[in-house]
C-alpha cells in the first residue's frame, strides 16, 4: 500500500473511532443528553392538588369491623381517583375537608359535626383554596343528599317537603359555590357531583318499603336535576352518580325460576352494603365497588388538561 493511501485509511479509521466515542457518551447515564432526557419525562407529569370538600360520601364512610355503622375509609372515591389519574401520569395531592353527617346549611351556618366554631368545613375550604391561589387545582363538591334525606325517614316520604328542601338546596349550594369560585385561583377546576339512590333495593319488599323505594325514585331524580341545574349555572361540569350506579335499568333479571329483580336493584346490591346481612347492611354508604363507580364518573368529566 502506498504512503498516501496508508494516511488515507488512517484519518478514516480515527474520524470512525472519534464519532463512536461521542456517541457513547452522549447517550451514557448522567450524560446531558440523558439528563434532558429525563427532564422532558419528569415534565409531562404533572401533579395537582385536590380538595375533597362534601358529606359523609365524600370521606368514603363505608361499615368496618371496627364500627359496623359506618366509619371513613381510604378506599373512598377521592382515593381512587388518585389511583386513576395516576396511570395517566397525573398526581393529585389529595386533602379530604369532607364530614359525616354534614348538610349545606351546617357548612354555611353551622353548628358544624367535624370542625369547631368559628371553622367550618366552608371556612377550611376558602383558606386552602387562597393559600394555593396560584396551584393547579381540582376541587370536587359532593353535596345535597343530606338536605333531601330530611324528608325520607322511616319507610316513608313527606313529599309535602320534598320541593321546599330542593329550593332550599338550589338557594344554599348557589352560596356554598359562589363563596369557593370567588376565591378560587385561575387554574381550579371545579366538579359537582350527583347521587346515587340507595332506597331502590327496597323495592324487592313488599307494603310500605315498595311504596318508599317507588316515591324515593322520583324525589333523588328532581333532586339530581336541581344539583344540575345549580352546578350548570356556575359552569360546573356534574358527574353522573345515577347513571354510574345504572339507576335508569329496570330489565328484568332471572335469579331462578321463582324469583326475579331488575338490573338497578342488582347494582345497588353490589355498589352499597343495602343489602349486606347485619351488622353491616342495610347501609346506605358505598362499598369499595361504589365508590370505584363514582371515581370514574369523575375522571370521565375531567377536563383533557386541568
Amino acid at each position: 500500500m502506498s504512503t498516501k493511501r496508508l494516511l488515507t485509511a488512517m484519518a478514516t479509521a480515527v474520524v470512525i473511532i472519534a464519532v463512536i466515542v461521542v456517541f457513547v457518551r452522549s447517550n451514557a447515564p448522567g450524560s446531558a443528553a440523558t439528563t434532558a432526557s429525563s427532564s422532558t419525562s419528569l415534565a409531562s407529569k404533572t401533579t395537582v392538588l385536590y380538595l375533597d370538600v362534601g358529606a359523609s360520601v365524600s370521606v368514603g364512610v363505608q361499615p368496618t369491623p371496627r364500627d359496623p355503622r359506618g366509619q371513613p375509609t381510604n378506599r373512598g372515591y377521592s382515593n381512587r381517583l388518585v389511583t386513576i389519574e395516576a396511570a395517566k401520569g397525573i398526581t393529585l395531592k389529595l386533602t379530604e375537608l369532607g364530614c359525616p353527617g354534614e348538610s349545606i346549611a351546617t357548612m354555611l351556618h353551622g353548628p358544624d359535626p367535624c370542625y369547631v366554631a368559628p371553622d367550618t368545613q366552608l371556612s377550611d375550604s376558602i383558606a386552602f383554596l387562597r393559600a394555593h391561589h396560584n396551584a393547579v387545582t381540582l376541587v370536587t363538591v359532593d353535596l345535597g343528599f343530606n338536605t333531601l334525606d330530611v324528608c325520607l325517614h322511616h319507610l316513608d316520604i313527606d313529599l309535602t317537603c320534598v320541593t321546599p328542601q330542593l329550593a332550599l338546596l338550589r338557594l344554599q349550594l348557589g352560596q356554598v359555590l359562589r363563596a369557593l369560585i370567588s376565591v378560587a385561583g385561575p387554574h381550579v377546576t371545579f366538579i359537582g357531583l350527583g347521587h346515587y339512590n340507595p332506597y331502590l333495593t327496597m323495592s324487592t319488599k313488599e307494603g310500605a318499603a315498595e311504596v318508599f323505594a317507588t316515591n324515593s325514585v322520583a324525589a333523588l331524580r328532581q333532586m339530581n336535576r336541581s344539583l344540575s341545574q345549580v352546578y350548570g349555572s356556575f359552569k360546573v361540569r356534574m358527574a353522573d352518580i345515577a347513571t354510574a350506579f345504572h339507576e335508569e335499568d329496570t330489565h328484568i333479571v332471572r335469579l331462578s325460576k321463582k324469583e326475579a329483580t331488575t338490573v338497578n336493584v342488582q347494582f345497588e346490591c353490589k355498589l352499597t352494603w343495602m343489602c349486606a346481612p347485619t351488622p353491616y347492611g342495610p347501609n346506605i354508604h358505598p362499598s369499595d365497588a361504589g365508590y370505584l363507580a363514582i371515581a370514574k364518573a369523575i375522571a370521565a368529566v375531567l377536563p383533557p388538561k386541568m
